[in-house]
């Protein structure tokens, strides 16, 4: 299964403990070269930055072609790291792009790409006996992520 994620879905993982999930559920994971600068950044939580720095064997990181005009077109409102992971996903056929912004994952769907978030990554590894759901969106919540409380209680309320 081909997979591409932006920053938000990997960064969280991480912070949560939860990076190996992506392989677990996917194989693997591409991001684009820009998603990767935003994981090194010093402005990234050192946990990430650690972690990306030998980052493990199933993350890849796709090139940095640039982008026709026609293949951003409608996407110049994004930042770039969604931006980029949508670019790159067309390019790649990928089966499923993996998006946490409103815009980002509505601009994905209308030029027909499969998308799910760091939330939709939890449930699936939730459902498949990878991951505690309740303990992973506790330790969510710990983090800077925004979810609305009703998504998170709609979320931990579909497991049981």
């Amino acid at each position: 299964m081909k997979v591409v994620s932006d920053t938000s879905p990997v960064g969280y993982l991480v912070l949560i403990g939860q990076g190996q999930l992506l392989a677990d559920l996917f194989g693997g994971v591409t991001v684009p070269a820009k998603v990767a600068m935003e994981l090194l950044h010093s402005n990234a939580p050192a946990a990430i930055r650690e972690w990306f720095r030998t980052p493990p064997l199933w993350l890849t990181v796709g090139s940095e072609a640039l982008p026709s005009t026609a293949e951003v077109r409608g996407l110049t409102s994004l930042h770039r790291g969604e931006r980029a992971a949508i670019v790159l996903a067309e390019h790649l056929g990928a089966d499923l792009v993996l998006l946490d912004d409103r815009p980002a994952r509505r601009a994905a769907r209308e030029r027909g790409l499969r998308v799910t978030g760091l939330l939709g990554v939890l449930r699936e590894a939730a459902d498949l006996g990878l991951v505690d759901l309740p303990e992973a969106i506790d330790a969510l919540r710990r983090t800077n992520f925004r979810a609305s409380p009703r998504l998170l209680k709609a979320l931990l309320e579909s497991g049981r």
